[in-house]
């Protein structure tokens, strides 16, 4: 099937090509509005300060104070995601448990700054996880690992406007998918119709040429 064949395909079936899409994205867009809940982001930053291993105060002994606390920073940030941070934010919020709130570090390798994302659907909630999780983290952190501290930068805050769900992506989504699932039954249609429709088709099937053609009269006797 060519292109203009498909063209034609869709203007001849024009109304199921634009209602479908249509239908689709009103669908997704009571459902995303009536039964998606909004999701709210709390963020915090932190920089993970390593113990000095020299009192020189050289370029040697900087860079490697520096390398440390880089390499560092990535630990802290998988002990951040760890099981024992989680049970102890749960503990001292004296919550069930963290379901239903998602957690994103982000830690460049050329930085000592850590920076946690909390999702959750109540944006108190959010705010105090990230900024429970950061006290916990500087606390084992100390213990287990060879860091002086690791320090807040910016304390997390209940943000005041929803993060997600991306309502408007969800909608253009279904509508793209309305408008392929309505070309696709176009053409399945077309392709399952085995009728004779032109006269091009009986010299295809046939294999003889059409030497006459009969108008279609309305109306005639």
């Amino acid at each position: 099937m060519t292109l203009l064949e498909l063209l034609q395909l869709m203007r001849k079936h024009l109304k199921l090509v634009i209602l479908l899409p249509i239908v689709c994205a009103l669908a997704m867009g009571v459902y995303s509005y009536a039964f998606m809940a909004n999701t709210y982001t709390a963020s915090t930053s932190m920089y993970v300060l390593a113990k000095q291993t020299s009192t020189n105060s050289d370029n040697a002994a900087n860079y490697s104070n520096l390398n440390a606390s880089q390499m560092l920073a990535n630990d802290v940030s998988t002990l951040l995601k760890s099981d024992r941070i989680a049970a102890d934010t749960v503990k001292n919020l004296h919550l069930d448990s963290l379901k239903g709130y998602s957690t994103k570090v982000t830690s460049e390798t050329t930085s000592r700054v850590i920076t946690l994302s909390v999702t959750g659907t109540d944006p108190d909630t959010s705010a105090a996880i990230a900024n429970e999780m950061a006290s916990n983290v500087s606390k084992v952190a100390q213990q287990v690992m060879d860091v002086q501290s690791v320090n807040v930068i910016d304390q997390a805050v209940s943000p005041s406007s929803p993060s997600g769900p991306n309502r408007s992506m969800y909608i253009a989504v279904a509508l793209l998918a309305g408008l392929f699932v309505a070309i696709a039954i176009v053409v399945v249609s077309d392709m399952l119709n085995t009728k004779v429709r032109n006269a091009d088709e009986v010299e295809e099937l046939l294999g003889l040429p059409v030497i006459g053609r009969m108008p279609a009269v309305k109306g005639g006797k």
